[in-house]
């Protein structure tokens, strides 16, 4: 059975989820990433993207992804096609990664943006990256580049992250600076430490 010890890692765009998946990961614990596995399929399917989107989404072999970014997010319709297309092969994959971490008997991190939003995977605990939402669109313009009204359309594509802390089992707080961040990295895997000691070899 997949995802008896995952956690799934979630968070907002901006609001720091992959600094928080390589720090926990610095602090020994596995990471499954889901926009790693997203990627690698959108490239392994970029003949499918071809044909659907048109040639100028493909460039040597590979899709440009913030191109074709920016149709999904003005266009629902493409938005819908692409994530009924890539969503269930994602899941397969995940699940794949989480039967074999699941035999190790310890809890491990599954990164999931859309973990809330989706609601298509089975697990209990959850810990959201937290950055309230006006820093969270000043960070991703200075990120991305993009105008604000660009910024806020992505952001509110997603749940709330107000909404997302309040179901959260845990929250890694990511309002300040990255020694603070590290610090509120380090207390969560002195949390997990604590809740499940580590099985005996």
């Amino acid at each position: 059975m997949a995802f008896e010890y995952a956690i799934a890692l979630t968070g907002g765009i901006a609001t720091g989820k992959s600094t928080v998946a390589s720090l926990l990961g610095l602090n020994g614990l596995r990471i499954i990433d889901a926009d790693t596995i997203a990627h690698r399929l959108l490239d392994e399917n970029c003949v499918w993207v071809y044909e659907r989107f048109g040639e100028e989404f493909v460039k040597n072999g590979k899709v440009d992804r913030p191109v074709l970014g920016k149709v999904i997010f003005a266009d629902a319709q493409a938005k819908q096609e692409l994530e009924a297309f890539l969503h269930p092969k994602i899941r397969a994959e995940i699940e794949k990664e989480s039967e074999k971490q699941d035999r190790l008997k310890y809890p491990y991190l599954i990164d999931i943006p859309l973990f809330f939003e989706t609601s298509s995977y089975p697990i209990k605990n959850s810990v959201v990256v937290y950055t309230p939402k006006a820093l969270q669109l000043e960070r991703f313009m200075k990120r991305n580049g993009f105008s604000e009204e660009e910024s806020l359309r992505r952001i509110e594509s997603q749940m709330d992250i107000e909404e997302k802390k309040a179901r959260a089992t845990w929250v890694i707080d990511n309002s300040s600076n990255l020694k603070h961040l590290q610090k509120e990295c380090e207390q969560f895997v002195e949390t997990i430490k604590t809740l499940y000691p580590a099985p005996k070899v």
